[in-house]
Formats: C-alpha cells, structure tokens, sequence
C-alpha cells in the first residue's frame, strides 16, 4: 500500500496565485502563468489498477492493483505555502531536463505553490557547497527540454541521510521530488521514512530513470525509447562499415544493458540490419556447434558482411564479476565489446583468414540526446501525476505507467525485484532468433 501523510485537514482542489519573494540575496523572476484549471475528472483514492490483467488457469483469484495517478479532489497541502524540490541523481538519461521542467511548470502553473528549488549534483547539492541549490522558475525551465542532460547536473553517491534532513528543515521543504533508478529509489525511501520518525511533513515522490529500462513492474522507463531510436545511427554505422570493408568485414556495436538487454534488444529490433544479438540473460558459447564465432563465419561467408549488437553486461560468464564498484554501488563492467572482437579476430586467423572489424560504442551518446516526441509526453504525465500524488499526501511512491495506465507504486515493493532482466524465452528474444535467424537456441 502506498502512504498518505496524515490528512489533519482537505483543502479543496483549486490554485493559489503567490508570487515569489527574493529570498537570501537571491534574484528571482516572477513566474508569469498560474493556470486556472478545474478538472473535470477527479481520481478517488480507492481507485485502482490491476497489474494482473491477463489471466491463466491456476493463478490465484486475488490480483494485484497499484492506486491510480491522477487529481484528488482533497488535499493534504495549501499549495499557496508549498516549497518543493527536486533532485536528478545516478547516469544521464533522455528526459530528465523534461521531468524538471514539468514537474516545475506542474507546481506552479497547477498548483500555485510558493517557491521550487532545484538540488544540483545529485544528493550531493542537499550538503555541498559547491553545488548551491537552484531556485526554479517557469522562465528558467522553458526551454531546457530542448537539450540532453540535466540543468541540475547530476551524480552517483553522496546520501547523507541526516543532511538532506537538514536541508528539508532549513527550507521548509514539504515535498521532494527524486528522479532517479532503483538505488536512488532506495535512497527516496529512505528520505520519506526519516522524514515520518522525525515527524516531518514532507512527502517523497520519485520518478523511476533507467536508460537500461529495468525498474519492475513499469511499462518502460521514460527516456527508453528516445535510445533505442538513438542507437539507430550507430547500427547503420556498423552496417556500413562492414559491408564496405574487405575482407570479412564485421561491425560490432556495443550499447547499454548493466543487467538487462532491453535497450541492445529493442534497437536490434528497430532495425532489422542485425546478425547477432549478445545480452547479459543469455550465456555466450564461442566454440563448438552452438558457438557465436562459427556461426559469424558461416554468417560472413554467405553474406560477406555481419552486424553484431553486444550489451556492456553480456559475457559475466566469460569475464566474471568485477569486485570494483562506483560511487553508487554498481559493479563495473568487464569490456565485453572488445573481448569478443578479439576473439572473432582469432577465430579467423585460426582458420588463416582475416577479418575487418570496426568496433563502435556510442554508449554515451544514446543517453545523452534529447527526448523525442513520445518520451517528452510520458515525462510531462510522469511528472503531473508524481505532482497531484504529492499533493494529495502520498509519500515513499513513485510513478508508471503499469498496463498503459498511471499509478502510483509503493518505492519498496518497486525496488524489492529490480533491476528486471529480460525472459530468454520470451517473445522478445524470439523475435531476435527469428530476424537473425540463429540455427542454435
């Protein structure tokens, strides 16, 4: 079950007009537009949304539901004395300076509330000088979701539970905004449950990021399918590239997928131009009758060219597991990409032949770009419904879309089976055996 703060009195939804006062020295425009919007459809809050829409013999009659997003009709704050904040932390993603600039334009022009700051370098702007805190305007954000990134800047680490507290209490923060993946949900969760023990009125939403797609129970993560469109341009690169080399020529791409192949799955997918598709769900054979490096010979003989698409986390079985971790506590990667242009390279010459391999990793720039049409208009339903959950009281939640309907999910039952990976016997991955038509399963 999702949480609501205490509701010790409704305010009836409606919009309060507050200008902003400089505050500390500080120079603020004037947000222009407060809109005055009466909807004609309000949510109650035992509405729900079943997750178990499709049914099988032998499942239990009882189904899962998560409450459904959208306007209350009472509210658990006065908009007109709202600070808010909102916080970008962990990898970059398509849509982030998206869901800043809703989330912004949601509290204002919806809501009416008092000020929004935005926190700078992840958790790190709550305690860091170096990252002074930044007061958002509806001028300020206009324009930024024309550009990749995040205006906040952004950052792995840096929780500090009892200086974010600090923080919440300096400004007089009543909700907090944290977009992020399932670590930095953890860390929202955390925020919202010392938030409550120390009898602080502040409700926690998150936004769940992932360039990799692998929060749990969502439709896709926000951002998702800007980079699978992204990662067009690097595979017809690779294409190009080994059709235009001799002899033997390969193009090997390496794309994001820590845990998951969705992103390596779906860009494959997109463009039909793909002989090989290696994901951390499905174990790498090299050698023998099922082995990748004498079916890419076979594939290079009877085409004269091959595409090779690789997740940054395939082939653990091969490489192993790093012990190194980063500032957020993720594992790092062994260089798959390159381990298997090598041993394509070797595989040939065993058989005195050469082959000439462009090996391309655009990792970066996937995730970098800005959010296209479809991502920008889930990141503006992600952020107004994260904003109308905050309002109404709920706190510890984060947003998705679950069956193409928002709800709201609780932060540790999101987090509990995340990050998901993708089924190798599902129709996704049947789908990569029937367009590279593999002979070996």
């Amino acid at each position: 079950m999702i949480k609501f703060n205490k509701r010790n009195r409704g305010f009836l939804y409606d919009v309060h007009s507050d200008l902003m006062q400089p505050e500390g020295g500080m120079i603020m425009s004037q947000n222009s537009h407060v809109a005055n919007v009466e909807y004609n459809q309000l949510v109650a809050d035992k509405e729900v949304v079943l997750v178990d829409t499709i049914r099988k013999p032998g499942m239990p009659s009882s189904s899962r539901a998560f409450h459904r997003a959208g306007p209350r009709k009472l509210l658990h704050f006065d908009p007109s004395a709202v600070n808010a904040a909102i916080v970008t932390c962990g990898g970059l993603c398509p849509g982030l300076n998206n869901v800043i600039r809703e989330l912004t334009h949601s509290l204002y022009y919806l809501y009416g509330v008092k000020q929004v700051y935005g926190i700078r370098g992840g958790f790190n702007g709550f305690h860091s000088p170096e990252y002074p805190p930044l007061l958002l305007t509806n001028e300020i954000v206009e324009n930024i979701h024309h550009e990749g990134g995040t205006v906040l800047r952004s950052a792995r680490g840096g929780f500090d539970i009892d200086k974010i507290l600090e923080f919440l209490q300096e400004k007089n923060i009543q909700q907090l905004y944290v977009i992020g993946g399932d670590g930095t949900h953890r860390g929202a969760y955390a925020i919202s449950e010392a938030c409550i023990a120390n009898s602080l009125n502040v409700a926690v939403a998150g936004i769940p990021k992932t360039i990799d797609n692998d929060v749990d129970f969502i439709d896709r993560s926000f951002g998702f399918q800007t980079a699978v469109e992204a990662a067009q341009a690097g595979i017809r690169t690779a294409k190009t590239e080994a059709m235009c080399n001799v002899p033997n020529g390969i193009g090997i791409i390496k794309l994001m997928g820590r845990s998951a192949g969705f992103l390596a799955s779906y860009a494959a997918l997109g463009s039909g131009d793909v002989d090989l598709v290696l994901i951390p769900e499905v174990p790498i054979q090299l050698d023998g009758p099922d082995g990748i490096l004498p079916f890419l010979r076979t594939r290079i003989h009877e085409q004269k060219y091959a595409v090779v698409v690789v997740a940054e986390g395939a082939g653990e079985e091969l490489l192993g597991v790093s012990e190194e971790l980063d500032a957020g506590g993720n594992r790092a990667r062994p260089k798959i990409g390159e381990f298997i242009r090598d041993q394509i390279s070797n595989h040939f010459e065993s058989f005195g032949e050469v082959a000439t391999i462009k090996y391309i990793d655009p990792s970066y720039t996937v995730r970098s770009v800005p959010a296209n049409g479809y991502d920008s208009l889930y990141c503006t339903q992600l952020s107004q419904n994260a904003v109308h959950g905050a309002m109404a009281g709920v706190t510890g939640f984060s947003t998705g879309l679950v069956g193409n309907k928002m709800v709201y999910l609780p932060i540790p039952l999101l987090v509990a089976s995340s990050p998901r990976v993708m089924n190798p016997y599902g129709r996704t991955y049947e789908r990569i055996l029937a367009m590279t038509v593999i002979p070996f399963v």
